[in-house]
């Protein structure tokens, strides 16, 4: 097996008083794919903004690709990652949120060829042939000049996703990203997700509570719990055959419909 592009070693978070992670071990597998569930609280969307250097661990190290994130070495000591570290170690990770945070005073085309532009500074006809094919790939082809006032929030989602698709990433980031979508406009979300997963080789970690979609895509799936991984193996061992009595109540509630 090749080496883990991220690793987490004993990582604690804490709110003031408050633990919400409490050791976390955990690898990821290039091209791997990882669905993470579990209750409100339980450190799910803790866990990934960490990695994308939103929220900054109390202790314990995170590394991708064999180097520190939130450390550094100085004078032959390990001290607190600057800006520039932290900006360059997580500059192969993207990210789609649960509310899209999109610039809404671009147009949808400008939104995908903002980062790579101003933060990657590629080259400008580059960046614009790639942000349209990944808007024709999400299905929005037909929108390049629409504001994201024009769309729905399935359309504005999969330009979420398009835009992360452009910077070209190692290790894609979902947080919840259909929870705040009107029911009927999910399927077509997840539909864009899926069809990342199955072409291509990027690790995705994928905090969620769609357990037949996790079922579907996922390789391995991890189950929080007040701040702990309490349970973790493939798809059908967590969701379909786990005995762990916290994990089928909060499979139960998503079956009994």
């Amino acid at each position: 097996m090749s080496e883990p592009i991220v690793t987490y070693r004993n990582v604690h978070k804490a709110f003031g008083d408050v633990k919400v992670l409490k050791g976390i071990d955990l690898d990821i597998f290039p091209a791997e794919k990882i669905a993470v569930i579990g209750p409100s609280g339980s450190g799910k969307t803790t866990i990934i903004r960490m990695l994308m250097t939103l929220e900054e661990p109390t202790s314990g190290d995170i590394i991708i690709d064999g180097t520190n994130l939130w450390k550094m070495a100085k004078n032959g000591k390990m001290i607190r990652a600057n800006e520039k570290h932290l900006r360059d170690v997580r500059g192969d990770i993207g990210m789609v949120f649960q509310h899209f945070n999109l610039f809404p005073h671009m147009t949808i085309l400008e939104n995908c060829m903002a980062a790579p532009i101003h933060v990657k500074k590629e080259d400008k006809r580059e960046v614009h042939e790639r942000a349209i094919q990944m808007l024709e790939r999400v299905g929005l082809g037909d929108k390049l000049n629409n504001y994201p006032s024009q769309l729905s929030g399935g359309q504005k989602q999969r330009v979420a996703m398009a835009r992360a698709l452009v910077m070209r990433p190692k290790i894609m980031l979902f947080d919840e990203v259909t929870s705040a979508l009107d029911p009927e406009l999910v399927g077509e979300v997840l539909e864009v997700i899926r069809d990342i997963a199955r072409n291509d080789d990027m690790a995705m970690v994928l905090v969620t509570h769609e357990m037949d979609f996790a079922l579907d895509i996922a390789d391995k799936v991890l189950f929080l719990d007040n701040g702990v991984i309490a349970e973790q193996g493939t798809a059908n061992e967590v969701i379909e055959h786990s005995t762990n009595e916290r994990l089928q109540t909060f499979l139960h509630r998503f079956r009994s419909v």
